[in-house]
């Protein structure tokens, strides 16, 4: 692996998404997307991966680079949005800010956005909230990779669910996960890295769950994917549920259609702030989380394992190592990058080390 600064990464993702067509406001934005999942170890929605894939959908037209962001509705504490075709690492961040004011007036902001792309890690735009000691949530609806419990054929998104929720003395809580056995993107990563598939994770052509380990495909259009819980003995229809879950809130509380019928490529989301001060006093939430999430963090661990922890730790711990030390690239999206920008007429990321 090659350490990679942030800033020296973020730089150039912005610069590459530029002459892709976006405004220098949105590229930033974007990049800043998809650097925190790297800085959170989140390398499945990161530069690593996202950015090829972004470039690639803005050079398609799937995507526009410069969309006109139209409030459809809009009501005290909600709003919904047209992403004019544009992407999430742009809207989704727009909406939560919207969201976030609204909070701040009446308690609660609940922003929908449809006719939009990718928004990239959920739990950033979920986090947004934290500084303003509100609790994030985010759902997004994608294209269908996933098949519902005793189906043959997908019919639903990995569609994401995001909560944050501030703290103090601890990191906070952020749940960022997606609704499918696997994130979808783990899928061509772990083909990068050469690392198979857990059993559980995908079904084979009929439908049925394949419960031994497999190898991974660089392609992940045609996968099967299970729902969060494996087999219907191991809890998937909890897991189909909660992705039906973020696409109601997503999809049919934005007055979109359902992604599946849409067709891939197309994603709906929702966006929601909570003031925590309209419901308890701020530093006692603030108090009572730190409780709780130490409570969580000093839980004796089972044998064979050194801790316990939360939702949101890890990651937490992550970022502040690869703040320091760099983020860590595979050989191969370095050689991806340097060739990117060298066809941009940009310094390639190895000059930039």
């Amino acid at each position: 692996m090659v350490p990679v600064p942030a800033e020296v990464l973020s730089e150039l993702t912005t610069q590459l998404l530029q002459d892709a067509g976006m405004p220098e406001s949105d590229a930033a934005q974007a990049a800043d997307v998809l650097v925190s999942a790297d800085l959170r170890g989140v390398d499945t929605h990161g530069v690593s991966h996202m950015l090829r894939v972004y470039l690639g959908w803005l050079a398609s037209g799937m995507v526009n680079a410069t969309p006109v962001v139209r409030t459809v509705r809009e009501r005290p504490g909600a709003a919904t949005l047209d992403a004019d075709r544009g992407i999430g690492v742009v809207v989704a961040p727009l909406a939560m800010r919207m969201a976030i004011e609204k909070a701040a007036s009446v308690g609660v902001g609940l922003v929908t956005i449809n006719n939009s792309r990718h928004l990239g890690m959920a739990a950033y735009h979920a986090m947004m909230a934290l500084p303003h000691r509100m609790i994030g949530i985010c759902t997004s609806a994608v294209g269908p990779l996933v098949v519902p419990t005793f189906a043959a054929e997908p019919r639903l998104g990995t569609n994401p669910i995001a909560v944050a929720a501030p703290s103090g003395a601890q990191p906070p809580f952020v749940f960022d996960a997606a609704m499918s056995a696997i994130a979808g993107n783990r899928i061509p990563l772990s083909h990068r890295l050469g690392k198979p598939l857990p059993a559980g994770t995908i079904a084979d052509e009929h439908g049925t769950p394949i419960m031994t380990p497999q190898a991974a495909t660089a392609d992940y259009a045609s996968a099967r994917l299970l729902p969060l819980g494996s087999t219907r003995e191991t809890g998937s229809h909890k897991g189909y549920g909660l992705a039906m879950v973020a696409e109601i809130l997503s999809s049919v509380l934005s007055g979109s259609r359902f992604i599946f019928e849409l067709g891939t490529g197309n994603a709906a989301h929702a966006v929601m702030a909570v003031d925590v001060a309209a419901f308890v006093e701020p530093e006692e939430f603030i108090r009572t989380m730190d409780d709780y999430l130490l409570t969580m963090r000093s839980t004796p661990p089972a044998p064979g394992h050194e801790r316990v922890l939360y939702a949101g730790l890890l990651e937490d711990e992550t970022e502040r190592v690869r703040r320091n030390e760099g983020i860590p690239l595979h050989p191969e999206v370095v050689a991806w990058l340097d060739g990117a920008a060298a066809a941009a007429d940009r310094p390639t990321l190895s000059r930039r080390l």
